[in-house]
């Protein structure tokens, strides 16, 4: 029966195109302006670290004095102190851990000609590499060992090496900064995880870190660091953005990497009796506060989606909503004035359920097609959204669970525009309607 209802449906369209055309365009419009803003959000709010999300666990602990106004921080500041952080490190409480802060250092590129130029940068530890499934190209990783020589070595991506070494090794060549020479012992491949969970003080999406150096080496050697930076009392050990290892400014990022929710619970007690020591010894002097969010719970703490984001979701399903009363409106037209059509099947011996499920059917193609239609215009304004000069245009874009649900979508909302026609068709008397013709 349905190949015959179908059948119906498109002989029904060659009699009313005008009107056809309108409810296409009407779905067509709103599934595409719903389905941008939907596919963006999704791209946004997506797990970007889904097969370990639930293994990596972000640190915070509360190391600012008293204050006049303590009782209104509720929460710790969102980053680490250095002397916290390398106590951390130095502790080895999880099964990896790993502290960073974003940089920039400048390269010299070797021959007199080449002019210096800067390069992105992250300072880190061992263990960011495994902890965060960072593909090399070649080469390996700096160890443990390293970083406690504070040794002068560095993994590049594959764009800086292509830029200094052009195509030869790059494994075992050295990039020269004005601080020194570092040994390049690994290339990175492509990595960009979206949005870059493991630091959100600074470029939350995009980015592009060409150099990754030991943390301990960037501190011997004062190299610039970058980020959000809250410091709190006296402003000793702070040297011109230098944060000495007693400062008193939260600017670091604290990562661990546990692998049982029972792990999870004895890390964060852990932090607990850290917290409770450093009071007994005179550091921290507000009550223990300490935080540990897993890569999805941080994300939500952050509000990662920005704002204007959210709205413009809103604002297209509600858009949705008076396309939907639209093509409602058309389809009750549409189906009403077929009344004598429908009579005489009625009186022909259709029921009422076999007029419902035509109309039903009709509408579904309608929406079938303007769900094609409106595939279009969500590419379109994905496209226009690339853009835009927002640090998460480049990343808008169409996957294919976006493609499935905006036709899954398109299909159901002119479902439920079809059920109030298709319910005052089937009412249709057909005595009064064969009478009439």
């Amino acid at each position: 029966m349905f190949g015959y209802y179908l059948q119906l449906a498109l002989r029904g369209f060659g009699r009313n195109k005008v009107l056809t055309t309108l409810m296409v365009l009407t779905i067509a419009v709103g599934i595409g302006a719903t389905m941008t803003t939907l596919g963006l959000y999704f791209v946004l709010s997506g797990d970007p670290i889904p097969h370990k999300s639930g293994q990596l666990y972000y640190a915070q602990l509360e190391p600012r004095t008293l204050g006049k106004d303590a009782t209104l921080d509720k929460d710790p500041p969102r980053q680490m102190s250095r002397y916290d952080a390398e106590e951390l490190l130095r502790q080895k409480r999880a099964d990896r851990q790993a502290v960073m802060s974003a940089g920039a250092v400048t390269v010299q590129p070797a021959g007199s000609a080449a002019q210096p130029f800067r390069a992105m940068a992250r300072y880190t530890s061992a263990d960011f590499f495994a902890m965060f499934d960072v593909p090399l190209h070649s080469g390996n990783a700096w160890n443990a060992a390293d970083d406690e020589a504070r040794a002068q070595v560095a993994v590049i991506d594959r764009k800086l090496a292509a830029t200094l070494f052009g195509n030869d090794t790059a494994v075992g060549r050295e990039m020269r900064l004005p601080q020194g020479v570092f040994r390049v012992v690994g290339v990175m491949d492509d990595w960009r995880p979206a949005p870059r969970f493991y630091d959100l003080s600074s470029q939350r999406y995009g980015g592009d870190e060409q150099v990754l150096l030991p943390f301990s080496t960037s501190r011997a050697l004062k190299l610039d660091t970058q980020g959000s930076v809250h410091c709190w009392g006296n402003s000793s050990g702070v040297d011109g953005g230098n944060y000495g290892l007693n400062a008193p400014c939260a600017w670091l990022q604290y990562w661990v990497e546990l692998d049982s929710p029972q792990k999870a619970r004895d890390y964060l007690k852990y932090l607990a009796d850290y917290s409770d020591s450093q009071r007994a010894s005179g550091r921290f002097e507000r009550p223990t506060n300490v935080r540990l969010y897993s890569v999805m719970d941080w994300l939500d703490f952050n509000r990662i989606v920005p704002n204007d984001v959210r709205l413009q979701m809103w604002l297209a399903f509600g858009f949705l909503l008076v396309c939907l009363l639209n093509t409602v409106s058309l389809l009750l037209a549409k189906f009403l004035r077929r009344s004598g059509e429908i009579g005489i099947r009625r009186s022909l011996g259709a029921s009422r359920a076999d007029i419902f499920r035509q109309c039903l059917t009709e509408a579904g193609v309608i929406g079938f097609v303007g769900g094609a239609l409106g595939l279009g215009f969500a590419a379109f304004g994905l496209w226009l959204i690339r853009q835009q000069p927002d640090e998460y245009a480049k990343l808008a874009h169409m996957d294919t669970t976006t493609l499935w649900l905006t036709f899954a979508l398109a299909v159901t909302v002119s479902l439920l525009a079809g059920l109030l026609p298709a319910w005052r068709a089937m009412k249709v008397p057909p005595a009064l309607q064969l009478k009439s013709q």
